[in-house]
């Protein structure tokens, strides 16, 4: 049976090293990574209803799997928003399309951001990690010539840690490029 070679260094490399950096009591403790949100807003779709389907074909190429269209909840004149009009686009992965997708991201996309120096290294405070991508082309998945528009997307990595140091660790030794802080 095929398994990912991110699941495979998970439970070869990853739990052993952080059983041994936390002092964990049991195997079940360490952190593990449940699940990766892809999330892109389309707050223009409001006046141009066709970027809602290339933003569902784009999310899906990118994800290996089928993207749902998100409806907004409430009313905003302002903003010409009526509720239950579709506004952006997300697709949640789980085990093999998760580690999958992972592995693409690391050595193939955060790779062909120009000028890349790592990513942010802030977690939300709950062992949760969202990364903000602006370009949807740095996926080798997206066709450039059939590019409407450059959007932006938000990949959220939700971890099973209580901290954000143990968070951190886990998807430091996964082999997300964070910033180093020496200016």
């Amino acid at each position: 049976m095929y398994t990912p070679a991110l699941q495979k260094k998970y439970r070869e490399e990853i739990v052993p090293a952080l059983v041994k950096e936390f002092g964990y009591k049991t195997v079940m403790q360490v952190p593990r990574l449940e699940k990766i949100v892809i999330n892109q807003g389309i707050g223009q779709a409001i006046a141009d209803k066709k970027l809602i389907e290339v933003g569902t074909e784009e999310v899906t190429a990118i994800a290996g799997q089928k993207a749902v269209q998100t409806m907004s909840s409430k009313d905003i004149s302002n903003f010409k928003l009526r509720r239950n009009m579709p506004i952006g686009v997300m697709t949640t992965l789980r085990r093999e399309r998760m580690y999958e997708f992972l592995e693409r991201l690391i050595r193939v996309s955060l790779p062909r951001i120009r000028d890349f120096k790592g990513i942010s290294s802030k977690l939300d405070g709950r062992g949760n990690y969202t990364l903000g991508i602006t370009e949807q082309i740095i996926f080798p998945e997206i066709d450039l010539d059939k590019v409407v528009k450059i959007m932006g997307l938000q990949i959220t990595f939700v971890t099973s840690a209580d901290t954000d140091e143990e968070a951190f660790a886990l998807l430091r030794r996964y082999g997300l490029p964070f910033k180093t802080n020496k200016n």
